[in-house]
């Protein structure tokens, strides 16, 4: 039996751009939004004004986080087809060029030069523009971007880790919201850093430390701020 005929392997790096616009919606969306529930408390704000503002902020961050997200993986995607497209017309124009280019690459990764053109010739045999994207421009079925992907993910992401904060809002008194808020918003964004650190074969602790390390930061900027406008005011 041919052991390579039986033996696949789930490489964590095909989950990269899913993975990367989902922890970026979550987290963005439980930190914004508990920042500024936080924010709007410490300006001694009327509980329903609260919610109202939070409601609010994951609307708003919801269809922010998706069109950011569309419109910047677009220029990457456009930067892809230009560059594919340039490469094209350089094989067809000079082919023993790109030939001798692609040679050098493999050679430049470690193989002498007769086994470094032999290889290049039977890629560019059969996929001469996948050979040089690949090797050259450094696309892959893996990171080539995808607009619509990264934008349903992120907004998904983001309305559902918004969600947590406020739902804690919701159900706490509002003498304890502040405290609560800032409590409940850190253990998810520790869950939240821990999820995505295992799903990509990463540390678990340090993960969740530098997502809840820096939601702490928002947290406490946003509610200093909104102490010192409602003292003012």
């Amino acid at each position: 039996m041919n052991l390579f005929s039986t033996h696949t392997e789930g490489h964590l790096v095909k989950r990269i751009g899913w993975l990367r616009a989902a922890v970026l919606g979550a987290n963005d969306g439980i930190v914004s939004t508990a920042s500024l529930i936080v924010g709007v408390a410490s300006a001694s704000s009327a509980q329903n004004e609260i919610l109202i503002a939070g409601i609010a902020g994951i609307a708003a961050g919801a269809m922010s986080m998706a069109a950011g997200e569309y419109v910047s993986v677009s220029s990457q995607s456009d930067t892809e087809k230009a560059d594919l497209a340039r490469e094209k017309k350089e094989l067809e124009e000079t082919p023993e060029a790109e030939l001798q280019e692609l040679k050098h690459i493999y050679m430049e990764r470690g193989l002498d030069e007769p086994l470094a053109l032999q290889v290049a010739t039977q890629l560019m045999q059969k996929d001469a523009l996948g050979a040089h994207a690949r090797d050259e421009l450094g696309i892959s079925e893996f990171t080539t971007a995808r607009p619509l992907q990264a934008a349903f993910t992120s907004a998904i992401t983001f309305t559902v880790g918004a969600l947590l904060p406020l739902l804690t809002a919701v159900l706490v008194p509002g003498s304890l919201l502040i405290p609560a808020v800032s409590v409940a918003s850190l253990v998810f964004l520790g869950t939240l850093g821990a999820l995505g650190a295992k799903v990509g074969g990463a540390s678990l602790l340090i993960g969740a430390a530098r997502v809840t390390f820096w939601g702490a930061l928002a947290m406490a900027l946003t509610a200093g701020i909104g102490a010192l406008f409602g003292t003012t005011l």
